[in-house]
């Protein structure tokens, strides 16, 4: 099964409990008219687009088709595709151009974020680049644990440290042994929390000016990791999490576990943060570099 068969799959609660009522809807009206708009709006936010998204959601919709001179509701389901696709924007790949890149992963613990490092590192090892994971995640012995178990699945090496040991520690290791080895990518896990801003931020400023001293130069991306199930927590945990830290790109967990995949837009709206990947599964393949086209034709087909 290809990826866009899984994002079909995965997508399929959203879909049949929200997109495919807006189908639905487009099918059962003969003309394009303000009480088709009016529920559409309604569908949109259920699937958790949210209220400020699914007002201009529609807004550019209703402007597409007094400019278009819209009367067909196919085409103004084409036309909503188009507005949807161009919310989320284009996709933005990973900035790995400079060796070793480094991508510092965050995200509260039970968000899916260990498992998301190691998907993500067997993508970037399915074309072709040496990984290399650091295990800096050192307040919990079962994050450590669960990372070597899925560094070993997926094929990759990993550098970690007793629990309880220094994050800038086995950062400076693994900065050490990327060096030595050759890496393209290395991937630093962090300790899952936020309760306290402060701790967050010097953890985080800690492990940076360790890759600023050891790894000068190099390719950096902070990834947050969401968990899609959550809804609205998931905009309110990155905003949060946002505050703390320079992100330049989300993970978005679980959505095959949600009716409400339209979080995706309420993200990209509230936070102006580029999706970069999305997983839709429990196996090491299942998590993907995300796509505004195949999402949306996902949603509708």
């Amino acid at each position: 099964m290809g990826f866009f068969d899984k994002l079909k799959s995965g997508l399929a609660k959203t879909k049949e409990s929200v997109f495919g009522q807006v189908t639905e809807l487009f099918k059962s009206f003969v003309k394009v008219d303000e009480d088709l708009l009016e529920e559409l709006e309604e569908l949109l936010i259920m699937a958790d687009v949210g209220v400020s998204s699914a007002e201009e959601i529609i807004e550019g919709l209703r402007e597409k088709i007094r400019e278009d001179r819209i009367d067909d509701s196919e085409e103004a389901k084409a036309a909503l595709c188009e507005i949807l696709k161009g919310m989320i924007g284009e996709y933005k790949p990973l900035d790995l151009e400079n060796k070793p890149a480094v991508i510092l992963v965050i995200g509260v613990n039970g968000v899916g974020k260990t498992t998301s490092i190691a998907k993500i590192a067997n993508n970037l090892k399915s074309q072709s680049k040496k990984v290399l994971l650091c295990a800096a995640d050192t307040f919990r012995a079962a994050a450590i644990d669960q990372l070597t178990v899925w560094a070993d699945r997926v094929g990759v090496d990993i550098i970690s440290h007793a629990e309880g040991s220094d994050p800038a520690a086995v950062v400076y290791d693994a900065a050490i042994a990327a060096k030595k080895r050759g890496v393209d990518v290395l991937i630093i896990d962090t300790a899952g929390r936020l309760h306290n801003k402060k701790n967050l931020m010097d953890e985080l400023a800690k492990i940076n000016r360790v890759v600023d001293r050891e790894l000068p130069g190099v390719s950096r991306e902070t990834l947050l990791v969401l968990d899609a199930t959550t809804g609205q927590n998931a905009v309110n945990q990155a905003k949060e999490f946002k505050n703390a830290a320079d992100i330049t790109g989300l993970v978005l967990t679980k959505l095959d576990g949600t009716a409400k995949g339209g979080i995706v837009f309420s993200i990209k709206k509230e936070l102006d943060i580029p999706v970069k990947y999305i997983g839709v599964g429990e196996s090491a393949d299942d998590m993907q570099p995300f796509s505004s086209e195949d999402f949306v034709k996902a949603l509708f087909e």
